[in-house]
């Protein structure tokens, strides 16, 4: 199977990377920046045209949340236009596309975990412009799994695991949010069912029944305090300092964009659709500090 991915420095299209080198049975290709840009759309074409891919894998997205309130221009024209560039590129090819999306497509009201069929609402910018990039995609090409996930973060890149170690390293204590829920996802997670899905589809065949929504996020919900202190202890455990993380309301750090108070997923679909399920949070957050301290 010869699988595209879109990017790869984004925190998924790393971990894809990194996949690459223990996947004998996938031959990978990565566009990037000049030869592949998303606001491009003839040099998407090009690139596929000259890989010939099976798949195309698109993680590459505008993630900077609060700058989006902005520059919602530059949001739109990759989260939306850019999707719908990756996915008419891969459906002259005829071939499918898996796409990443967001929890932010979510107001945040709802009490339990969100279902593919549940209302979106979602709050600001960055939100609206994945929502729109989720639809074009369905609308340009049929053969899509778009594929949400939430709270991702991975040893390398801009993430909350990271910042929370450099800060934990800087100060003698934390504040952080304690009413807004989600669930941790570990970047290289979000890649290994990637490719788990690409080889049900390669055994298969693609079958109408993919296409659509797919949540892919973490088991364990935590508050984005509880999370930061599993960080804190977890890094304490590596020869990190152990220091206290106080806990703080969402008022008391307001922020240009609105953070959904309930990020939650539900993947009972991911398990009955590819039999899949994504690994506890402790056991993919050891593997993350356990690299960071490596290095």
């Amino acid at each position: 199977m010869r699988l595209f991915v879109i990017g790869a420095e984004g925190q998924v299209a790393r971990s894809l990377r990194e996949a690459a080198s223990r996947s004998d049975d996938i031959i990978f290709g990565f566009g990037v920046r000049p030869d592949l840009d998303v606001l491009q759309p003839a040099s998407v074409a090009k690139a596929l045209k000259a890989f010939r891919p099976d798949l195309v894998v698109n993680p590459a997205a505008y993630t900077a949340v609060d700058r989006a309130e902005t520059e919602p221009d530059q949001a739109f024209a990759v989260n939306r236009d850019g999707a719908r560039a990756v996915a008419a590129a891969a459906a002259d090819r005829g071939v499918p596309v898996i796409h990443l999306s967001t929890d932010y497509v979510f107001d945040g009201k709802k009490q339990e975990p969100y279902s593919e069929t549940d209302n979106v609402g979602p709050q600001g910018v960055y939100g609206r412009s994945k929502l729109e990039g989720e639809r074009e995609v369905a609308a340009t090409n049929p053969n899509h799994i778009v594929l949400r996930t939430s709270w991702v973060y991975a040893p390398f890149g801009t993430n909350f695991v990271r910042t929370m170690l450099r800060l934990s390293a800087e100060r003698e204590r934390l504040t952080v949010v304690d009413d807004q829920r989600g669930c941790p996802t570990y970047a290289p997670d979000i890649a290994g069912a990637i490719l788990a899905i690409a080889r049900i589809w390669a055994a298969s065949g693609w079958d109408a029944k993919y296409a659509g929504v797919t949540h892919l996020a973490g088991p364990d919900v935590r508050t984005w305090c509880g999370f930061a202190r599993e960080i804190v202890q977890g890094a304490a455990q590596r020869g990190g300092r152990l220091i206290p993380v106080d806990p703080i309301p969402t008022s008391d750090y307001p922020t240009p964009a609105t953070r959904p108070a309930n990020s939650c997923l539900s993947t009972h679909r991911l398990q009955a659709l590819f039999g899949l399920s994504l690994p506890p949070l402790k056991t993919s957050l050891d593997d993350c500090l356990d690299r960071l301290f490596r290095h």
